[in-house]
């Protein structure tokens, strides 16, 4: 995950160096759909037991999510349409938000029994059909995955970088304001602290950018 952060901070610099009358602009840096999936892997798969796998196909303007999960018995790969509304990273806040345009999918379910498989079954069209709601939102709130607030889906990263020193100081340096999905990509929308950056640079004589950092660190996550 400090990764993550390194690769937006280097692009950033890099982009500034080059900028000298526009450093207050806001500037786009793409990150790869294949390197975000490792992201999710990172912080929240590895974070989330019941969480086997958790990565997304990326669209204009909106993304296809999938997530196996696996507790008490029940195994299951679901998938569901989002919209991102928001996504802001600094040194105070780290959240993302998702809109749900469409009802969760189950691509596979098993059971291990039939009681659980009715129990399932019956649930998923009560919320769909019945009271006219999608079960993820209430699903992953329950597991502590994220909260849902006025219909959206709120996912809050501090938990998990919080108290992570490197990604803070990096946060430090990098404003993420928003970010546009595209195709297979995610486009980051932010700006750099050119002070705490090039202080940091100056503090630490001997840090040095590896420009092959993030394509060393990241394999390709398999798509289900």
């Amino acid at each position: 995950m400090p990764s993550f952060f390194s690769n937006i901070a280097k692009q950033m610099r890099k982009v500034y160096q080059k900028a000298e009358g526009f450093i207050e602009e806001e500037r786009e840096f793409p990150i790869s759909q294949v390197f975000l999936n490792a992201t999710f892997k990172r912080f929240v798969t590895d974070n989330v037991k019941i969480l086997e796998d958790l990565h997304a196909d990326l669209h204009d303007d909106w993304l296809r999510l999938y997530a196996t999960l696996n507790v008490k018995g029940l195994y299951t790969i679901l998938s569901v349409d989002l919209k991102l509304v928001q996504m802001e990273l600094n040194k105070d806040m780290q959240l993302i938000v998702f809109e749900q345009i469409s009802d969760t999918q189950v691509i596979e379910a098993t059971f291990k029994n039939v009681w659980m498989k009715m129990g399932f079954n019956l649930a998923l069209f009560f919320y769909q059909k019945v009271l006219r709601k999608d079960p993820l939102g209430m699903i992953l709130e329950r597991f502590e995955v994220l909260t849902v607030k006025d219909e959206l889906l709120h996912l809050d990263l501090n938990r998990w970088l919080g108290k992570n020193r490197s990604i803070i100081d990096t946060l430090k340096k990098v404003h993420v304001n928003h970010a546009e999905l595209r195709e297979t990509e995610l486009v980051i929308i932010g700006n750099v602290n050119l002070m705490a950056l090039f202080n940091k640079v100056n503090s630490e004589k001997n840090e040095t950018w590896d420009e092959d950092l993030v394509d060393d660190q990241v394999s390709p996550i398999q798509q289900k």
